[in-house]
């Protein structure tokens, strides 16, 4: 039993040395074809979420002080697209604007096209990257970091509030879909 510890251990450490020297070398630890199946798999999980929630549970708050199921959608196209935008250097096409109060957005339609649209520029501009690309460095705020974290904060961000909108539908009455991890 200790010897399969100190084997797993060791084998954890390995593959942690050999992150680390990948990222010292100037090397990402992913692929844009890597990075892109993740955004579509993603892409295809929300709009899975959008299905589910009903016409009538699209502005639905479980109570006041939080954001509706919209608005945790457009919250989520939002950062998409301003995280998008920093990882491509593509111009954000909402920049200055917020979608959360944008009251055109909020039937199940427009919110859904939203979404879906804030997928695509993430995917189209991961996509105009290359493999090397992903390890330059590009700043957000204070922070410097590569185009790949960039993305990986992106990618935890629209998890994060997908995940919040199980709840959301599930208050509806609504199951949630079934997790999509590949």
């Amino acid at each position: 039993m200790t010897i399969k510890l100190h084997v797993r251990f060791a084998f954890t450490l390995i593959c942690l040395l050999m992150a680390i020297a990948s990222v010292q070398a100037g090397k990402p630890l992913a692929t844009v074809a890597q990075i892109t199946a993740d955004w579509q798999r993603a892409k295809e999980y929300t709009k899975e979420y959008l299905d589910a929630m009903s016409e009538d549970g699209i502005n639905y708050k479980p109570s006041p002080e939080i954001r509706s199921f919209a608005e945790q959608m457009l919250h989520l196209a939002a950062a998409n697209y301003n995280f998008g935008a920093l990882a491509s250097g593509k111009t954000n096409p909402f920049q200055g604007k917020k979608l959360e109060e944008m009251s055109e957005l909020k039937t199940k339609a427009a919110l859904t096209k939203a979404v879906m649209d804030s997928y695509d520029f993430v995917i189209e501009g991961a996509k105009g990257l290359s493999d090397a690309q992903l390890a330059e460095n590009v700043k957000m705020g204070q922070r410097e970091m590569t185009r790949e974290v960039v993305l990986a904060k992106a990618f935890e961000h629209q998890t994060h509030h997908r995940g919040q909108c199980t709840i959301y539908i599930r208050m509806k009455g609504i199951k949630p879909p079934n997790e999509k991890l590949f």
